[in-house]
This record gives C-alpha cells, structure tokens and sequence, in this order.
C-alpha cells in the first residue's frame, strides 16, 4: 500500500465512530453534478438554459440580492479607515466605522476581540434584545457573540450531550430540519429524537407529537433538549404565541433544555404571522417557567434582509442557566479566539441600523422595504405556481427563506429512481438541474415523513429571478410529469 494511503488509513481508525456515522448529504450528488454543468457552459455546450439558477441555498447573495449599500460603507471603511476622510461618503457612515473601529484593538479589524465578543457590540446585542422583546431585560453577560449561529449551536450541544454515559444522549427535533443540526448533533454523539410537523396544518407544532417523539425514545436514549426552529426552515411556518407557550410547558414538565433557533425572526410574510420570541412568551408566563425554564436562543447577520452569510457572526443568549454550567460554556467558547470582526461588526449594523434624520436612512429605507417587498412577492407568488401544478402541494409560506412544496412522484419515477441508485426527490433535483438548470434541495436531506416527497429552493432572490425559476420548474414539471404518468 503507498505511504499516503497507510496514513489515511491510521487517521481515518483515529476519527471519531459519530464522525464516520454521519452519512453523506444528497446534496453532494448535485454539487458535483453542477460543477460539471457549469464549466460545460463555459466551453459552449448547447443546453436549453443559459446559466444555472442556484437557489439551493439560505443565502440571498447568492440567489441575487444585493448587499445592503450602508452595511458595505461602513464595513469598508472599517477595513480601510482611509475612507473616513472622504466626503463621498455619508457623515453617518464615518462616525460609525469611526466608532466600530474605537472597540478594535489598535483600532484595526485585524486585531483579536475579547473570546465573547467586542464589549461595546455584545452590549448593543443586549439592547436590541431588550428593544425587540418590549423591554424584558437581557445581561450582557449571558451573550457569546459566536461565528454564526450554527457554530454557537454545536457548542451549547457540545456541553448538553455526555459522551461518556452509558446512554446516549438525545435531542428532540423538528422534521423536516436543516441538515446542518442534525448532522451536528449525530457528529457530537448525540441521537436525533424526530418530531413531525404537521404538514396539512401548515407545517404546525403540535405538542402531541412530542409526547410520542418523547415515547419513542425510550430505551434508545436520554432526551436532554428540545430544539425548535421559528420561523421554521425549510417549513416556512412561523409558530403561534399559544404554541409556544405549550412547548414552554412541555419543556418545563419535561425537564428539558430549550434551544430556539430564531434566525429568521425580520422575515415574516404572513398578513396574519407575527415572529414573538421565545424569550418574550417565557417571561410572559411568570414564575416559576419564567424563572426554571433553560433557553438558549440564537440569532445571525446571515439572514433576513442583511444577508451577510460570508461575514460569519451570531451571537447566542442563555437565560435561567446554573452558573457552573455557564462557566463551562465560557470556557468552551474560548476555545477559539473571537468570532471573525467583520461578522461581528456586520451584528452591530444589523442591531443599529439607520434612523429617520440619519444621511443614510432614505437609501436603506428604500433598500430594505425593496427586499421586504420583494420577499412577501415571492412568497405568496412561488405558492400560487406550485399549487397550480398537477402534483405538488405547498403550505403557505409565512416566514423564513424557503419553499419546501411535497411533490407527489408517479410510482413509474420513483421505480426509475431505485433503479438508478437514488431518493426519488433526489432523482427528481438531478433531472431539474440537467434539464431546466434548477438547483434544488431534496427533501430527504431534511428529514420528511416515509412514502413523502419534498424539493427546496430559496425565495429570498431578485423577482425577475424568480419568475424565471418558476417558468423553468412548470415547463420541466409538466413534462416530468408526463414522461412517469
């Protein structure tokens, strides 16, 4: 055997067995088979699109939404203060990265930050949070600005689940869920407690199916936690107060930890949809929940309309947690030296963003109520295609970033799909990026109920690409639909 092969051999026996559990995403399949696509455009092979609409990703930038004008300003003087000299640039803009940069080490972006965050931004994060939540108050010592919100979740988990007891440790969560969790989770150690949203009640929470998810993890595992998403992703729902408050109950009952993941909370476009945290709805229900209940809930500059998915900043906020506990998260956070600056800066904008009178209040007024705008468009428009289309079902999409529509395979496709080795959602993805040049995500990635079938696709993107994607999918679909019938 070559000497390189022998050491991967020595490194791979050395991995950990969660690691080498976790299976491979569907997705690779389609990001190989993109990259092909691509470069055969590039080299003029003739195909019936001419690019590829990627909207397989959370990721606005990508799909094609532009950055907000005054979150880029300020961000580039910050990296070149140079630009603080400049009258091009608005006085408001100046003063802030003149101010940013007064919380830097040596006034630089360059330099590292204390391990939970700049002082100044983790107490802008605190005010925010009290700002949002209608005054509830929020301590600054209970918030870890983190490289994104994934990042600070793995790490809550990282103290939640034991590795070394006898039973392993368990996490209720929602299906269908972003596959970044629930590989997490698995990676860790830990086992993933399914709990099925209901879908012909628009992707609903019922607490009855956490008591069966809770049921089914007798004699498997210890559950520990409970993890919710709101607004949902992929599910696209956006949860009532009331069931809020019965997961609060269930939680306290249960003794469980609860992890809010909330980092869609500005995108909501359901007229009667409104995002309540799960922070404001526990301190609504007073003691003892509001005093017991164990929350962490987190948040990123990723989403919404700042969509800065590449700056990597989040932060995490503990509420109710024993103080030996909170110190051995503060030691596991220091394991890494700060969250990226920029990321961090990127928090601050998107906690203190322009105010009426401000020079750059008018062009990020206008630029946001254009996303706003843009994204309830989307949302309302990709349901009214689909549901027009013989074969798929959408629930209405009240926030969030995706359309997550079941897809109703004739047997004929999803025989064809065995036969070449596939999911059938998966088969269904590969068949719409070679013929329609669509990137989607499959259902399977997300976990869905047995015998259904689900794609994914993004809606934060420009309306013209939307529109274009929708006439892709209805074109391919109709005759998909009459090639398997």
């Amino acid at each position: 055997m070559h000497r390189a092969q022998i050491k991967l051999c020595n490194e791979l026996r050395e991995i950990s067995p969660h690691v080498k559990n976790m299976k491979q995403l569907e997705y690779v399949v389609l990001a190989r088979r993109v990259s092909q696509i691509k470069e055969e455009l590039r080299q003029g092979v003739r195909k019936p699109y001419k690019e590829v609409i990627d909207v397989s990703w959370g990721d606005p930038h990508r799909a094609g939404l532009k950055p907000l004008t005054f979150v880029r300003q300020v961000l580039s003087t910050c990296l070149y203060p140079e630009l603080m000299n400049s009258n091009r640039l608005p006085a408001d803009v100046r003063q802030r990265a003149q101010r940013l940069l007064g919380g830097c080490a040596g006034g630089s972006v360059g330099s590292y930050t204390a391990t939970e965050g700049i002082p100044e931004i983790v107490h802008s994060v605190s005010e925010f949070i009290t700002r949002r939540d209608g005054g509830v108050p929020s301590d600054p010592e209970n918030i870890y600005i983190s490289p994104g919100s994934q990042w600070a979740l793995t790490n809550i988990l990282n103290v939640l689940v034991n590795r070394e007891a006898s039973t392993r440790t368990g996490v209720l969560t929602p299906m269908p869920c972003h596959s970044a969790t629930t590989l997490g989770i698995m990676g860790l150690g830990g086992v993933v407690v399914p709990y099925y949203l209901s879908e012909e009640q628009g992707w609903e929470l019922q607490v009855e199916d956490l008591h069966q998810a809770l049921e089914s993890a007798k004699g498997v595992c210890n559950p520990v936690a409970l993890y919710v998403i709101n607004p949902g992703n992929p599910s696209g729902q956006v949860q009532s107060r009331k069931s809020m408050q019965e997961v609060i109950r269930f939680v306290s009952e249960r003794r469980l930890f609860l992890l809010a993941d909330e980092v869609y909370q500005d995108c909501i476009y359901g007229e009667n949809s409104e995002f309540v945290s799960y922070k404001k709805v526990l301190t609504e229900m007073g003691p003892p929940l509001s005093d017991t209940v164990e929350l962490a809930s987190f948040h990123s500059a990723s989403k919404g309309f700042m969509g800065e998915c590449g700056l990597r900043g989040g932060y995490v906020e503990l509420v109710n947690l024993d103080p030996a506990v909170l110190k051995y998260i503060k030691t596991l956070f220091s394991t890494d030296s700060c969250a990226p600056v920029l990321g961090q800066l990127a928090l601050d904008l998107m906690m203190n963003p322009p105010q009426p009178g401000d020079p750059s209040y008018p062009l990020y007024d206008m630029e946001t109520q254009h996303i706003r705008t843009t994204l309830v468009h989307n949302a309302k428009r990709a349901v009214s295609v689909l549901n027009s289309l013989q074969g798929f079902c959408c629930q209405p999409v009240e926030g969030g970033a995706f359309a997550f529509p079941r897809v109703y395979l004739p047997p004929k496709a999803i025989q064809k799909a065995k036969e070449v080795g596939m999911q059938p959602d998966t088969f269904y993805c590969i068949r719409l990026l070679e013929e329609a040049g669509l990137l989607f995500s499959a259902g399977c990635e997300y976990g869905q109920k047995e015998g259904t079938h689900h794609i994914r696709f993004c809606i934060m993107a420009p309306e013209d690409v939307m529109e274009e994607l929708l006439k892709r999918l209805t074109s391919f679909h109709t005759q998909f639909m009459k090639e398997f019938s």
